[in-house]
C-alpha cells in the first residue's frame, strides 16, 4: 500500500504520468480507427447501400444526439462510483467493437444502430476521461496534460481520414471498416491493460457515491458553473471545422477552376489541423504559467477575427493561410484550456459530473452552431453567417472574462 501511495505521488509529480501517456495513445488510436469509418461512411450510406444524404444524414443526427445524451450521466457515474476506469473502458469497447461492424451492415437501420452505439462509447468515455486526467497530475500539471492529450487527438483523427483516402483506390468500403478494427482494438487493450484510476480524496461532508445525479448537478461550484455559461455562448458560435473549408472552396473555385479549388481547400484545411495539434501541448504548457481564464478568453476573441476575416476574404492565398493558421491556433487553445480551466475549478470528487455536463454543452452547441450557420449561409450569406459567429464569440469572451473573474 505505501509503494502504491509512493508511485502515485510520483506520478503526479511530473506531467507525463502514465495516464497521461497510455490515455494520449488510446486517443490516437481511437480517433485513428473511428475517422477512417467517419471519412468513408457518407460514400457508403449513398453509393454502396443507395440511401439518400437526408438518410446521411439523420444517421449523423441520431448518433450526435445519442453521444450528448449520455455524457452527463456517465460522468456523474465516475464520481459516484468513486472510479473513472470502468466507463472510460466500457466506452472505448463500444467504439473499437461497434464501428467496424459498420462494413456488415445490409441497410441504414443496422448502420445508425451499430453508429449510435459507437458514439455513445464516445460520450461515455469523455467526461471520466478528462476527470482521469485531471486526477492523475498536480494541478501545475493540468495544462500540459491536456495540450498533450489534445495533441494526440489531433494526430489520430488527421492520420485515420488520411489512411482512409489511400486504401479507397485498393479496396472496398466493407474492407476499409473490418480494417478500422486494428487500431480500435488496440485502443481497447491498452486501455485495460496500462490505464489505471488514480487515488482521489474525498469531499468533506459528501462521502463520494451517496448524491443523486441533481444533487451533484447541483453540487458543483458557482463559478463553474458560470463557466459553462460561457463555454455554451462560445459553443453556438463555433461551428464545424468543414465549412472553413467549404468557404475557401467556394472563394477559389471562380479562380482555379472546381479541381484544383478543392484539393487547395483540403490541404489548407490539413494545415489547420497540423496547427492544432502543433499548438496544443504549447498552449497547454502557457495554460500552467498563466492565468487560464484569460487564456481562454483570448481563444474565444482569435475565433471572432478569424471568422470575421472569413467573411470578407478573397481568394489570396496567403490570406486563406493565415486565417486557417488562426483557426487552428484557436482550436489548440480553446480545447486544451477549456479542459484544463474546469479542473481548475472543479473539486475531485465532482470532476467527473463536472466533465460530462462539459461535454454535453459543447455537444449540443456543435449541432445548434453548425446549423444556424448553415441556415444564416444558405438563406443570406456566407457573410452574414461568419459575422454571426464572430460576434458571439466576441460576447462569449466578455461573458467568460466576467462570470469568472472572482474564480479562485
Amino acid at each position: 500500500m505505501r509503494q502504491s501511495r509512493l508511485a502515485m505521488t510520483e506520478g503526479r509529480s511530473r506531467w507525463l504520468s502514465g495516464n497521461v501517456f497510455f490515455l494520449g495513445l488510446v486517443s490516437l488510436l481511437s480517433d485513428a480507427s473511428h475517422e477512417m469509418a467517419t471519412a468513408i461512411l457518407p460514400f457508403f450510406i449513398t453509393s454502396q447501400l443507395g440511401y439518400s444524404a437526408a438518410i446521411f444524414g439523420l444517421i449523423e443526427g441520431i448518433s450526435d444526439g445519442s453521444s450528448s445524451f449520455v455524457k452527463p450521466f456517465a460522468g456523474y457515474l465516475s464520481d459516484r462510483l468513486g472510479r473513472r476506469k470502468p466507463p472510460i473502458d466500457l466506452g472505448y469497447a463500444l467504439t473499437g467493437i461497434l464501428i467496424p461492424m459498420i462494413g456488415v451492415a445490409s441497410n441504414w437501420v443496422q448502420v445508425v444502430a451499430l453508429r449510435a452505439g459507437g458514439w455513445m462509447g464516445r460520450g461515455i468515455r469523455g467526461g471520466p476521461r478528462d476527470a482521469m486526467l485531471a486526477d492523475s497530475v498536480s494541478p501545475s500539471f493540468h495544462g500540459r496534460a491536456f495540450g498533450f492529450h489534445r495533441a494526440m487527438d489531433t494526430i489520430g483523427a488527421t492520420v485515420g481520414p488520411s489512411i482512409a483516402l489511400l486504401l479507397i483506390p485498393l479496396i472496398g468500403y466493407r474492407e476499409i471498416f473490418y480494417l478500422t478494427a486494428v487500431p480500435g482494438v488496440a485502443a481497447i487493450v491498452i486501455v485495460l491493460i496500462f490505464v489505471k484510476d488514480a487515488k482521489r480524496k474525498s469531499l468533506k461532508g459528501d462521502p463520494p457515491g451517496k448524491s443523486g445525479f441533481i444533487t451533484s448537478i447541483s453540487s458543483v461550484p458557482r463559478t463553474f458553473k458560470l463557466f459553462l455559461v460561457g463555454v455554451g455562448i462560445f459553443g453556438i458560435s463555433n461551428f464545424a471545422n468543414t465549412l472553413f473549408a467549404l468557404r475557401a472552396y467556394q472563394l477559389l473555385e471562380p479562380v482555379w477552376g472546381p479541381l484544383e479549388a478543392s484539393l487547395i481547400a483540403v490541404a489548407l484545411y490539413t494545415f489547420l489541423n497540423a496547427i492544432y495539434a502543433a499548438s496544443s501541448f504549447p498552449m497547454g504548457r502557457l495554460g500552467d504559467r498563466y492565468q487560464k481564464r484569460k487564456l481562454l478568453s483570448l481563444g474565444y476573441l482569435v475565433n471572432a477575427v478569424a471568422t470575421l476575416g472569413f467573411a470578407f476574404a478573397g481568394a489570396d492565398l496567403l490570406t486563406l493561410g493565415i486565417l486557417f493558421a488562426a483557426v487552428g491556433l484557436q482550436i489548440a487553445i480553446v480545447d486544451t484550456i477549456e479542459a484544463a480551466y474546469a479542473a481548475e475549478l472543479l473539486p475531485e470528487t465532482l470532476r467527473g459530473t463536472g466533465y460530462g455536463s462539459l461535454h454535453a454543452i459543447n455537444g449540443l452547441g456543435d449541432f445548434a452552431s453548425s446549423s444556424i450557420v448553415g441556415a444564416l449561409w444558405s438563406f443570406f450569406s456566407p457573410m452574414t453567417a461568419f459575422a454571426y459567429s464572430s460576434a458571439l464569440s466576441f460576447v462569449a469572451c466578455i461573458a467568460l472574462l466576467h462570470f469568472t473573474a472572482k474564480a479562485r
